[in-house]
């Protein structure tokens, strides 16, 4: 059977424009000789639609789309569209997320998804009601059985996924000859091999062709790979969609050709992952252009060489703003970043607002304490004097300013609210300060972009004299393997000693990871790249006394 696989990259909320692509993908499939067509999960509405499903506006516009989808769908194939499903009007409303198999405006089967993932950055038992996946139906004397998502991940040890139901008994090549699943399955590293091990044992254990129709591009926080593939009833893969791009792949399933599964490298895979969420953040938010404060250090620098790839050069706005504190050598840097990537670049000298600053309140803040030896007072002064200055430049450009914090430096706090943590989106937060140094030099393989002094002097917030991040901070080759065991795996402190981790800097560093909950919960959202990200997959309360540190 030639089957097409639509990889879709759907906007949330925009039902017509959803709709008219889809209705567009299943006509050209249709010319192009296939038999049955394939959207991800939801992509009528977009995923995820969180609390929309709450807007009865949204819910009976959402069933209007799906019905003109219905009435219009073409002759000669079958669509199998993601959509929104069940009453729409209170009480006791029931919504499903459901697949919809369709041929010239006939309804052929309908699917409910059964497996409502409530873990990490899902919520969707939140919202639905567990349906009766797999449905079945037969397209041109093929058996061919429709699953949703984590309908098929139920046989799989994937941490925290795990159900007591599987949807997937009964499958077998005696009653079906090809298991089809709509997924909007969000990326992160570990997913790089994972989904691709997940589907291709369950076409190998149950001895059927599978598709998987993966949704592509950003929504808020989360990234969608694509990667939509087809493997045979032997588990090997026929056929692939690219990473991080719409695509509608066709793949007849009938004439096979296996294909090598080649994954890409974690800095790849993590690049292309923050170029889709600001290209998507930024265009689906309604913005065309953003402005980045450039410090000279590899944190602007690769955030910036994001935005300049993601958007178009000439829609970046670089800022340095300079302090005393302010290396020559920095600007410098920022200035080469700027003629390397061709961004409209502007130094901005806020010293005289900083001795403003310190005219104006330095006797009052003496009367109430004299300062120490070493004033963080006056090191987050100059930080928020910048985060006003860009903020400026934002409101008169219209430019949404990106954020530059790593996720180290958040973990730990090493971070000024209202100053170089204002903004709209926070591209690297949930990238190790150890992973951006890979991924600056992932980006100059071919030939200097980010500035090579850039990449290799120490880093340092340059707010007071000769200033190394150092010197408040485990060094970050110390620091990231505590950080990744304690957030993304969830390591506790005797754990992390067990590992071979120095127990005074383990206690130090998870009590700076708790004691920041409240600066992170007034963050900017961040593209999530890790299997834990700090934001909506990690809700720790902020007002609690449980101490693991000695």
């Amino acid at each position: 059977m030639k089957v097409a696989l639509f990889q879709m990259n759907p906007t949330v909320g925009a039902l017509d424009e959803n709709a008219q692509r889809v209705l567009e993908m299943a006509t050209k499939a249709a010319r192009a000789g296939a038999e049955l067509a394939v959207t991800p999960e939801l992509a009528l509405v977009g995923y995820p639609p969180r609390d929309l499903l709450d807007r009865l506006a949204f819910v009976h516009a959402a069933r209007r789309t799906t019905e003109r989808v219905i009435e219009q769908s073409p002759e000669g194939i079958v669509l199998i569209f993601g959509t929104l499903g069940g009453t729409d009007g209170p009480p006791g409303r029931r919504l499903y997320n459901e697949a919809v198999a369709v041929s010239g405006g006939r309804v052929l089967a309908r699917c409910r998804k059964k497996l409502l993932p409530n873990y990490d950055v899902f919520d969707e038992a939140r919202y639905f009601e567990p349906g009766d996946s797999p449905a079945r139906l037969d397209v041109d004397g093929h058996r061919v059985a429709i699953t949703i998502c984590e309908d098929a991940w139920a046989e799989t040890d994937f941490p925290r996924a795990r159900y007591a139901s599987n949807p997937l008994e009964g499958i077998g090549a005696e009653n079906t000859d090809m298991l089809v699943n709509l997924s909007a399955s969000p990326f992160t590293l570990p997913k790089l091999t994972e989904r691709a091990r997940v589907f291709g044992q369950v076409a190998k254990t149950h001895e059927v062709v599978t598709v998987l129709t993966n949704q592509v591009g950003g929504n808020d926080e989360l990234i969608f790979d694509g990667r939509s593939t087809v493997w045979d009833a032997k588990g090997n893969v026929i056929g692939r969609a690219p990473a991080f791009e719409e695509a509608l792949l066709l793949v007849d399933t009938e004439a096979p050709s296996p294909i090598a599964d080649e994954p890409d490298s974690d800095e790849a895979a993590a690049y292309g992952a923050l170029l889709t969420g600001v290209r998507d953040y930024t265009k689906k938010c309604g913005f065309s252009r953003v402005v980045i404060g450039l410090s000279g250090g590899i944190d602007s620098a690769l955030v910036a060489t994001i935005a300049a790839d993601a958007l178009g050069a000439a829609n970046v706005i670089g800022m340095a703003l300079p302090t005393r504190h302010s290396s020559e050598g920095s600007l410098t840097d920022a200035r080469a970043l700027a003629d390397n990537l061709g961004l409209e670049f502007h130094v901005v000298d806020i010293d005289p607002v900083f001795q403003a600053y310190i005219d104006g309140l330095g006797k009052t803040l003496d009367e109430v304490r004299a300062p120490p030896e070493s004033d963080v007072t006056l090191e987050n002064v100059q930080a928020r004097i910048r985060g006003a200055t860009v903020m400026a430049m934002s409101n008169r450009t219209g430019a949404l300013v990106l954020t530059t914090g790593n996720k180290s430096e958040i973990a730990v706090g090493y971070c000024t609210l209202y100053g170089d943590m204002v903004g709209g989106l926070s591209v690297i937060s949930d990238i190790p300060k150890t992973m951006v140094w890979r991924i600056a030099r992932w980006v100059n393989r071919h030939g200097e972009r980010i500035p090579k002094n850039s990449i290799e002097k120490p880093p340092s917030a340059e707010l007071r004299p000769d200033q190394r991040d150092s010197d408040s901070l485990p060094d970050y080759e110390l620091l990231d393997p505590v950080l990744e065991g304690h957030v993304e795996r969830g390591l506790g402190r005797d754990e992390l000693v067990a590992e071979g981790h120095d127990p005074a800097m383990v206690d130090k560093v998870i009590r700076l990871v708790q004691f920041s909950e409240y600066k992170r919960r007034q963050a900017a959202p961040g593209i999530i790249v890790t299997r834990k990200a700090f934001g909506m997959g990690r809700r720790m309360p902020i007002a609690q006394k449980f101490r693991e540190w000695k």
